[in-house]
């Protein structure tokens, strides 16, 4: 995959979106319908939020080790056993949110001063041979998307009449 030397924009207001999505998505619902597992072994729509923000935690700090650092060496990340997920879920949401929100602006303003040579910056990730900071980023945003869906379904299951 060829470097694309321009600032991804479109990724930055997508990552903006999806952040108003995932508030979009809980909003008016009470922590007992939030941490409610829909699908046994599925996480809840609370759940789905920690590890959003978790994920954008670990992500960020990729991010900025692949800025700081000469092509640094970046583990891949597995959510089961993560004490810090773990903690998040045991908060109530609304504290989740707020992180998840001040994180993100945080982070796209981090992206926003790049310029095309920060987005190039590479670091070495053992799946991933042409990893950077681009890459990091389309990457959250698809995978974000695809938990987003999965919310979207939550939040329509515990609409239905009888549950």
């Amino acid at each position: 995959m060829a470097p694309n030397v321009e600032v991804p924009r479109h990724l930055l207001s997508q990552l903006g979106r999806q952040a108003a999505d995932i508030e979009r998505l809980v909003a008016d619902l009470d922590e007992q319908s939030l941490a409610r597992r829909i699908d046994p072994g599925k996480w809840s729509l609370k759940e789905l939020v920690c590890h959003l923000w978790r994920v954008q935690q670990i992500f960020a700090g990729r991010i900025e080790a692949v800025l700081s650092e000469d092509y640094p060496a970046i583990l891949p990340y597995e959510p089961d056993g993560d004490a810090e997920f773990e903690r998040m879920a045991a908060r109530p949401l609304a504290e989740s949110l707020r992180g998840l929100a001040a994180e993100r602006q945080r982070l796209l303003a981090r992206l926003e001063s790049l310029d095309p040579a920060g987005w190039r910056r590479a670091g070495n990730h053992p799946e991933f041979p042409d990893y950077d900071v681009r890459f990091q980023v389309e990457y959250m945003a698809y995978h974000e998307a695809h938990h987003i869906y999965q919310m979207l379904q939550r939040r329509a299951a515990l609409a239905r009449p009888g549950d």
